[in-house]
């Protein structure tokens, strides 16, 4: 991937990146816009394969922790915002106590990119009138929970399947936007915010096959989820679209490896692994 940032400053320094780029026989790019980007800064032999993250399989999750949880949660409805930034929270805090007033019992359950940022998000959101339990403190789920923080890592999975409504985090705020592919694979409808710089060509396919929804504001995000939680129909339109999109490009390997098996076979041919002196003994 070729950034906006990188891309301009390459520009200014042609006598640079042309000789540069000129010195790889192949270059793969995730997009078809950085593979022209790369192309006018002087790169020879671009493809456009794909992005790698479609070849990710599906977040695992412990089964013992997803039978617990789930029995915490019950049947309460409820929607995730994983991977948050600072600044998204709040956001997400106004967004609750707007939904709950259309969605009685609601459940918010954030996972930020950064667990360390856990104390100080807790903070706020109990500051903002939110009853909150943190995962990291073993906190039980219960029916006054309006917010389940959980602020630990190699968990999304689990949190993926806890839920079919997913929201992305660092797309509200100018970072760039997270992985959309993780709870695609994982039956999740998307919503997204404005910022989905990072993963502009899967953002368009996602919004071409009506996968994804886009919201800026408290009142977008409340509406948007209410509107999920209340139409069965439309919700399983979404989550199917995103899986589709989500898996039928899990090949991507293959393709990669389309281009780089001659330039491998031609550097080291396959040769037969010669036998042990010890083997058979």
């Amino acid at each position: 991937r070729l950034s906006d940032r990188s891309w301009r400053l390459w520009r200014h320094a042609p006598w640079m990146i042309r000789p540069l780029l000129r010195t790889f026989e192949l270059c793969m790019a995730q997009s078809e816009l950085d593979a022209n980007r790369l192309r006018g800064l002087g790169a020879q032999h671009v493809f456009c394969p794909g992005n790698l993250k479609f070849a990710a399989p599906p977040l695992p999750a412990r089964e013992e922790a997803l039978r617990e949880l789930s029995s915490a949660v019950s049947a309460r409805p409820r929607w995730l915002a994983f991977s948050t930034h600072p600044g998204e929270e709040e956001i997400l805090a106004h967004a609750h106590h707007l939904l709950a007033q259309h969605v009685p019992g609601v459940l918010t359950m954030i996972v930020p990119r950064h667990p360390a940022r856990g104390p100080a998000i807790a903070k706020m959101l109990r500051t903002a009138g939110l009853d909150t339990v943190v995962r990291s403190r073993h906190e039980i789920v219960e029916d006054s929970t309006d917010v389940f923080l959980a602020d630990t890592i190699g968990e999304l999975g689990l949190f993926f399947r806890m839920t079919d409504i997913a929201l992305v985090g660092g797309s509200l705020v100018p970072h760039g936007g997270q992985n959309p592919i993780e709870p695609a694979l994982l039956d999740c409808a998307l919503l997204h915010g404005p910022h989905m710089e990072n993963f502009l060509a899967i953002e368009g396919e996602l919004r071409a096959a009506g996968a994804a929804a886009s919201v800026s504001t408290p009142q977008e995000i409340a509406s948007e989820v209410a509107l999920l939680m209340s139409n069965a129909g439309y919700r399983r339109r979404r989550i199917v679209a995103a899986r589709r999109v989500a898996a039928g490009k899990q090949a991507i390997l293959d393709a990669v490896f389309s281009h780089l098996d001659g330039m491998l076979n031609r550097i080291a041919p396959a040769r037969p692994v010669p036998l042990s002196r010890n083997a058979g003994t």
